[in-house]
Formats: structure tokens, C-alpha cells, sequence
């Protein structure tokens, strides 16, 4: 048992290269990172419960929580290692996968890819049945059909089917006895409801998330129940919660009916983590910046709170381009995600040029110089060769890496005889630039300035290239926070029990049904109560309620706060002030005399975190004496400097340390260019500081 009979709690982050694990007690977090076991993800998740929990002298049985976050679903999506999946829809609309909403993302691309639907055609079928968008029968369902369609299911060996009707988002009647006869001729079957996955207007990204959940719902269920199973076997009996891409947390139970709500479980535990730190210094305006092993995410943190979004786009054809890839209506944090990772492989273009990303070389094999077979250059190697990773210290000592081997592959890239560290800064600078564009077109998009923000970094390979992004950004701090190599793990721990629940209902402002709506909201008001109160019984919840609403005509809604009671006459006059305040900061005015409309409404149930914020303690600067340097090539200057190294368990606070410098710890390095300077702050975090007019100086 922990320090006064506290239980300790585990978070756990499955990422395409490393699972990262962090174990808190009372008065102590460890952590650690172990590659990620493809094959049964289970196995490097209990490896590293087994590491810390030997390191804490702790059992399972003080163990009181587990927080779990997951890339499975999203590799599934991506790799198309779904199961095999069939589609049940109204007739006449068998072919809405394939025709989605008929927009063309590059309007001057004649030969551009569009990803294939996750269901083929040849298993897609359709029955007699209608509902009109005001809920009423107009054909009433034809079981008959259902029931050949349950044959051919089972003769086609479908595992999963997507049950998506018109209209069902009002009425979910003839959903609902459709799965009752799949299920009694198919009792083994798989069933996604879109009235359960997706209740809102728009068929094809209703019909997408919907065909989505049931594609992964098997692997992810399978998954969870050997992992559920592995931890009762090993003597752990506290509750397993998982993160949701929304950035709550939910029961295993909930995450298998909808396991399409953990897509994006690893960021948004990640921007949870940046949250906090935002919150703790008090920064209005932050970019969070995680880069793993695969991929890099940014996020805009405003006021303590990460933006969020209703939809959100899986395996995307082209990585950049918005509505090439599968739409998914789910509650997401609102992030870009990059295929920048340190395992992404750099190669020579049909021009010669390096080019760096997407594919990963992810942990099997890995970069080049984990020496597990991996044959390709990464941003891995990259870094080993400019100095900036100490081969024998990679992740805790535990893996040594071999730079001969990184020399070789990554010279490959360059002239016969060169220095191999050229390409190695042409790696680091290519993807560097693409981390800083990235954010860049997100702050266009969002209508906000990138240079007036702090950045915070963290993940495995952030820290390392934090400062020289921030440079390229003109950001002029940027913080490193303790635990920064495990920030998405740490996040999770720091994420409330929520749930969100969405249904559509067309209304005009001025001519609301007050009956009709509140019976709505306070059905999805107890549906979402329902959900959190099973994974935090007992604990106060707060609501909130939004909607999104829309001048008539328009094609997309913004979102407006709801008030979270019984609604009357009088709050349409709210309704239509908060919407008018909204879209004129978005858009700088408003269109008088234009009807309002709003199509959706959602609400949020979180169970209260009553976490204690320690204030940072009162610090005296004072210089720290640096015994060792080692040389590294500084990108900016293209030239090899003497930079300070120094671990990062032998700073405290108020310590100063002029840059160039290393940073060592177990689960990632800070690079602190000759550009910045490096303070310790109260709360232990390392806060590095563009140094007057942003010039390194020579050591």
C-alpha cells in the first residue's frame, strides 16, 4: 500500500513506435517506455505495469485505477485490418459510401485518389423501409428482407454489420428491429446502430462513422476483454477506464459499443496534459506540440481548454488536404496531425529531393539503429548522427543504439564518400520546416497567431526538436514540462469521466418547439448522466450544452452555448445573441434579417475533478556549472558546437543554463539551441527563453 493507504493509479499510451506507462503515487510518479508489441498490444502494456510496479515495490492490489488510451482502432482504419463488415441501408441507397457528399477536395486534380469506403459494395445491402425526416412511417420495414440479408451475411462470413437507415437519427425504430432479427438469426454478429454511433443529419458521414465503429468494434472488443482478462489474472481489481478522443474518459463497456470514440485516445490525452500545464502558469495562449515515434500533433490550448471539434477525418489520402479522408462524427479535440514522427522514413523524391514522412518505420523494425532490421533512414537516425541522442542512454539505458548503422543508411541519402551528417540535418530541417508549416496553416485556419504563443513540448521526440520548430515560428518560449517523454500517459491521468451525446432536431430560432426540445435535451441529459455515473458513482457532474446553429442556407453551423435547464420563450432571445456574438468574432459581422437555424444539439456530462494545483515555489536563480560537453551540429548555423550536457535529475529550480545544451532523461532529450536559454521553474518544468535579437552565441 502507498504512503497514507492511497491506491496508486497507471496511465498507459499505445503509440505506433512506444508504449509509454506512468505509475503515480501520493508522493512520487515513474514512468517508462517500451516498445510497442504489434502483434498482442496487450503485452508491452503489461510488460511496463510489471517495470514500475517493481520500481514503486508496489502490487496490484494498490493499484486503484487504470487509464488506458489506444491507437488500435486508428491502425485498424488506416492499415484497413478491419474485419470483414457489412452494410444494411434503406433501399436505394446502397451507393452513399461511394458517392459521399459529392464535393472534390482539389477541384483541379482529375486523377485524385478518394479513399475506398471501409464496406465494398458486393456486401451492402438494402431493404424496403422509409422514415421521413420528421419521423414519420411512410414504408414500414420489411422483415422478410432482413432476414434474407441475415443469410447472406452469414454466407459471405460478414463479423460486423452497419445498420444506417434514412431518417433514423429521428426515429430509430426501424434500426432497432432490424438488429433484432440480425441478431436472432446471427446471435454471434457484430451490430453498429447509426441511431447509437452517429444521431445526426447528413447521410454519408453518418453512414461513414457508423461503417467506421463496425469495422474495429471486433478487434477492439477481442482486445479489450484479453487485456481485461490479463489484468484480473495478475491480480488487479480496480476499475479500467479509457480515453476518449474527446478528452474524457469512459467504462471498457461503453468503449466496445463505440470504439470509433477512440481514434483519437493517445492526442487528446496528450492535449489534456498541455491543458494542465497551460492552467498551472496561467497561459492564455498556447501551442501544444507532441511528436512520438510515428506521427506529430499541434494544438491550440485557449484559456486552459483545448479546442474541440464534432467531426473528424480518418486515413486521409493526401495527409494535408481536408475531405480526403474518411469522415468521422465524433467528439474530437481539435488538432493537426503530422506524419512526422521519429520513426518517419526519409527517401529521395523522382527529383532527388529528401522527402520525409509518412510512413513510420514504427517499432518493428524501427529506425536503423535500434538494430532490429530496420533498413531505412528515420528522424531517428537523423538525430543520433547530429549528437543530439547519447546511444547508450535511449530510453532509459534500456536499448543501445547503434550509430554505425545509422552512418550507413542515412549516408545512403547523400554523396558517396560525404560526411553523413548532412543528410542527417537535411532530415532534421525537412522536418522540422513541415512541423512548422503545419502550425502555421492551422493558426490560418483558425484565425489566430502562432508567434504569440508559448509552446509546450512533450512526447519522445519533441523536446528534441521543440526549440529549432519554435525558431522557424518565432515563438519565443517554450516549456518542457516534467514527464514530457510519457505527456499523453500522464494526461490520462488527468482526464475526468465524460461522455457526449449528439442528436439532431432542425429548429428555427423564433419558432422553437420549447415541449419537443426540452423532452429532447433531457433525454440525452439522462442518457449522458447514465454513462458517467457507471464509471464515477457517487462523484458531483457538471453539464454543459451546446448547439450548432446556422444563417438558413448556410452549409456549416457554429457552435453556441445552450443553457444546461429547462429552456422557454425567452432564451431564443439568448439563443440568438450568443449565436450573432459567435459568428461575428468568427467572421466579423452578421447578415441581418437572415433566419437562424440550428441542427444539432449535444450535451456533455463530466464527473468533477476536485485535483489539488500546487503553486510553484518562490525560486533564486542561479547559474548551473556544466563538467561536460559534446558535440552536435546546430541546424540553424550548419555548424558542430560544443553543447553543455546535463541531466535533467540534477537541475532544480531556479537553476540557469545559457544554450547550446543537452537535457538528458530517461524518456527524451531537450535540445536547447544556441538561440535560447534554459531556467528551471517552481513547478520543475524547463522553460527555454529566446535569448535577446534570437542569436546563438559561440560556447
Amino acid at each position: 500500500m502507498t504512503k497514507g493507504g492511497a491506491l496508486a493509479r497507471i496511465g498507459a499510451d499505445i503509440g505506433g513506435t512506444f508504449t509509454d506507462v506512468v505509475l503515480e503515487t501520493p508522493d512520487r510518479r515513474h514512468t517508462t517506455k517500451v516498445l510497442t508489441t504489434h502483434d498482442a498490444p496487450e503485452r508491452a502494456l503489461l510488460d511496463g505495469i510489471a517495470i514500475l510496479l517493481a520500481q514503486a515495490n508496489l502490487r496490484p492490489e494498490d493499484v486503484g485505477l487504470i487509464v488506458h488510451g489506444t491507437t488500435l482502432a486508428t491502425n485498424a482504419l488506416i492499415e484497413r485490418r478491419g474485419v470483414r463488415t457489412g452494410l444494411l441501408t434503406t433501399e436505394g441507397f446502397r451507393d452513399v459510401l461511394d458517392l459521399g457528399s459529392e464535393s472534390r477536395f482539389d477541384q483541379y486534380d482529375i486523377t485524385m485518389d478518394k479513399p475506398s469506403p471501409l464496406v465494398s459494395r458486393g456486401l451492402r445491402r438494402t431493404v424496403p423501409e422509409r422514415i421521413a425526416a420528421d419521423g414519420g412511417v411512410l414504408l414500414p420495414l420489411d422483415p422478410s428482407a432482413v432476414r434474407s440479408a441475415a443469410d447472406f451475411f452469414a454466407a459471405e462470413g460478414v463479423e460486423s454489420v452497419a445498420i444506417a437507415f434514412l431518417h433514423s437519427y429521428v426515429n430509430p425504430g426501424h434500426e432497432r428491429m432490424a438488429a433484432d432479427i440480425l441478431r436472432e438469426k446471427m446471435p454471434d454478429l457484430s451490430i453498429s446502430l447509426s441511431c447509437e454511433v452517429s444521431p445526426e443529419m447528413r447521410e454519408y458521414e453518418r453512414f461513414s462513422t457508423t461503417a467506421a465503429n463496425a469495422y474495429v468494434q471486433p478487434i477492439v472488443a477481442r482486445y479489450l476483454a484479453r487485456l481485461d482478462d490479463a489484468l484480473h489474472d495478475l491480480g488487479f481489481r480496480c476499475p479500467l477506464y479509457l480515453m476518449l478522443s474527446s478528452g474524457g474518459l469512459t467504462t471498457v463497456d461503453t468503449a466496445v459499443r463505440f470504439p470509433v470514440r477512440l481514434v483519437e485516445s493517445g492526442p487528446a490525452g496528450g492535449a489534456i496534459f498541455a491543458a494542465a500545464i497551460a492552467a498551472e502558469r496561467q497561459i492564455d495562449k498556447m501551442l501544444a506540440f507532441d511528436m512520438g515515434g510515428t506521427t506529430a500533433k499541434i494544438c491550440f490550448i485557449d484559456h486552459g481548454k483545448p479546442q474541440t471539434s464534432h467531426s473528424f477525418e480518418v486515413a486521409r489520402m493526401h495527409r494535408f488536404r481536408k475531405g480526403s479522408g474518411l469522415p468521422l462524427r465524433i467528439p474530437v479535440v481539435e488538432m493537426v496531425e503530422i506524419g512526422a514522427g521519429g520513426g518517419s522514413i526519409a527517401r529521395r523524391d523522382a527529383l532527388g529531393r529528401i522527402v520525409v514522412g509518412p510512413r513510420s518505420a514504427g517499432s518493428e523494425p524501427g529506425p536503423a539503429c535500434y538494430g532490429r532490421g530496420g533498413g531505412n533512414p528515420t528522424v531517428t537516425d537523423a538525430d543520433l548522427l547530429l549528437g543530439r541522442i547519447d546511444p547508450t542512454a535511449f530510453a532509459g539505458g534500456l536499448m543501445t543504439l547503434d550509430r554505425s548503422r545509422a552512418e550507413t543508411v542515412v549516408g545512403g541519402l547523400g554523396n558517396a564518400g560525404a560526411d553523413s551528417r548532412i543528410p542527417a540535418l537535411g532530415i532534421s530541417e525537412i522536418v522540422d520546416e513541415t512541423m512548422a508549416s503545419a502550425a502555421r496553416v492551422h493558426a490560418v485556419e483558425q484565425g489566430t497567431a502562432v508567434d504569440q504563443r508559448t509552446m509546450v513540448a512533450f512526447g519522445g521526440a519533441a523536446p528534441l526538436h521543440a526549440a529549432r520548430v519554435a525558431e522557424k515560428l518565432g515563438i519565443s518560449q517554450v516549456i518542457i514540462p516534467r514527464s514530457a517523454g510519457v505527456g499523453s500517459a500522464v494526461g490520462f491521468l488527468l482526464a475526468p469521466i465524460a461522455y457526449e451525446v449528439a442528436r439532431s432536431f432542425h429548429q428555427c430560432v423564433g419558432q422553437i418547439e420549447i415541449d419537443a426540445l426540452n423532452g429532447l435535451l433531457a433525454a440525452m441529459s439522462e442518457e449522458a448522466h447514465d454513462l458517467v455515473s457507471r464509471g464515477a458513482p457517487g462523484v458531483p457532474r457538471s453539464e454543459t450544452r451546446i448547439a450548432y446553429a446556422r444563417y438558413r442556407g448556410q452549409g456549416y453551423e457554429i457552435p453556441i452555448a445552450v443553457p444546461a435547464r429547462p429552456l422557454d420563450r425567452a432564451d431564443e432571445v439568448v439563443l440568438r445573441d450568443r449565436f450573432e456574438a459567435t459568428y461575428r468574432a468568427q467572421y466579423g459581422s452578421v447578415i441581418a434579417g437572415l433566419d437562424i437555424e440550428i441542427l444539432t444539439w449535444r450535451v456533455s456530462v463530466s464527473a468533477r475533478r476536485t485535483t489539488a494545483r500546487s503553486s510553484a515555489a518562490p525560486v533564486e536563480p542561479r547559474a548551473f556549472e556544466v563538467t561536460l560537453r559534446h558535440s552536435v551540429l546546430d541546424p540553424a548555423s550548419g555548424r558542430t558546437m560544443a553543447f553543455a550536457v546535463v541531466r535533467r535529475d540534477d537541475l532544480h529550480p531556479g537553476d540557469h543554463l545559457a544554450g547550446p545544451a543537452l537535457v538528458v532523461e530517461d524518456e527524451t532529450t531537450t535540445v536547447v539551441s544556441p538561440a535560447f536559454d534554459l531556467d528551471v521553474d517552481g513547478h520543475g518544468c524547463l522553460v527555454l527563453s529566446l535569448r535577446a535579437g534570437g542569436k546563438g552565441e559561440e560556447p
